[in-house]
């Protein structure tokens, strides 16, 4: 496999991409819980909308949790050819 630098080569390498957020709270009232936001992000949309030369390891910095606002997100890439998960965040 090649190297992957960029969102246009992942996409290309069939790669998918996770995001969860780290260490958010949700404003619940009278108290907050920790934030639980997972999703799959959608590999055309990011490549329509950052470009296919955008780095792969600064795609987290791009991101923000949709449920407590937090910056601090996680993304996780999906291989085809590894069953476990590559890690970057902030």
């Amino acid at each position: 496999m090649s190297e992957i630098g960029t969102i246009g080569d992942a996409f290309n390498q069939g790669w998918q991409l996770s995001a969860a957020c780290r260490h958010g709270l949700v404003d619940t009232g009278s108290s907050g819980r920790k934030c639980d936001w997972k999703y799959n992000l959608d590999m055309t949309t990011l490549v329509a909308t950052r470009g296919r030369d955008f780095p792969i390891d600064r795609v987290s910095e791009r991101l923000r949790c949709p449920r407590c606002g937090s910056r601090k997100i996680s993304v996780f890439f999906v291989t085809p050819s590894m069953p476990t998960r590559r890690t970057a965040g902030r």
